[in-house]
């Protein structure tokens, strides 16, 4: 259910953004001779304020322009018209809609900023993980497979292994930049999602290569983002130099 959503939210959203007004208008119509058009607009913003709160600002927009619309037409009189008679109405179906933009537009924000505020967390948790089971004296095998773990759960892979001083084949690589490239000879390739097989990303430490991370992704999807990519090219390094803290040997 999880994965449906991820690939359809946005569609989703704007699906809601046209539906949900109009079902909480349509709830309010036998009301309406008993609530104040100020109440009803009022009620109308919050089902703005849930439909961007889990979309995007085009969703919390259509929603604010649906709200205004469901409003005029089921409760505002003449009923069942795109139509009003009464002035103060229309200033009150004019604020709901300039209301309704702004405060879905506010929500959007918030919602965002509060998932880069995890995001981040969640980033510094990882670097810090792996910094503190050096700094407690954990082995060098240790801190390779702390970090293995963090790089499935950071760039969402299916699988992933550490390899040893070997470099075999030619496979696309995760740079220090965070950029995606398959180098053959001559020929340079930059992937913007996910290639087939494995990726690797290698761990480094005081100048020498000491092996690589074998990611095993789902192909086809789009790569993490850029601050992801680049928190995991800082764990591999993590890993890179408590290997060569050790004085394990390496390759060159």
């Amino acid at each position: 259910m999880s994965g449906f959503w991820f690939r359809h939210r946005d569609r989703i959203a704007l699906a809601s953004g046209l539906v949900v007004p109009f079902l909480v208008a349509l709830a309010l119509v036998p009301f309406r001779t008993g609530l104040s058009a100020t109440n009803e607009a009022l009620i109308m913003v919050v089902a703005v304020v849930a439909v961007a709160a889990l979309g995007t600002r085009a969703a919390g927009a259509l929603a604010a322009l649906s709200a205004a619309a469901w409003f005029d037409f089921f409760l505002t009189r003449p009923y069942q018209r795109f139509a009003i008679a009464d002035p103060d109405e229309i200033q009150t179906a004019v604020l709901l809609l300039a209301v309704g933009l702004i405060v879905s537009q506010l929500a959007v924000r918030t919602r965002r900023l509060q998932a880069v505020v995890v995001t981040d967390t969640a980033h510094l948790s990882s670097l810090q993980g792996t910094a503190r089971l050096v700094e407690d004296g954990g082995s060098p095998a240790a801190v390779v497979e702390y970090v293995r773990r963090e790089l499935v759960g950071l760039l969402g892979l299916r699988g992933c292994r550490f390899e040893y001083g070997t470099l075999m084949g030619h496979l696309p690589r995760l740079e220090h930049d965070g950029s995606l490239w398959l180098r053959r000879g001559r020929h340079v390739a930059e992937y913007a999602e996910w290639p087939e097989g494995e990726t690797e990303l290698r761990a480094v430490g005081g100048g020498h290569y000491y092996g690589r991370y074998l990611l095993d992704p789902l192909p086809g999807r789009p790569l993490p983002s850029e601050e992801a990519r680049l928190v995991a090219v800082a764990l591999a390094a993590q890993a890179g130099a408590a290997l060569d803290t050790a004085g394990l040997s390496h390759q060159g």
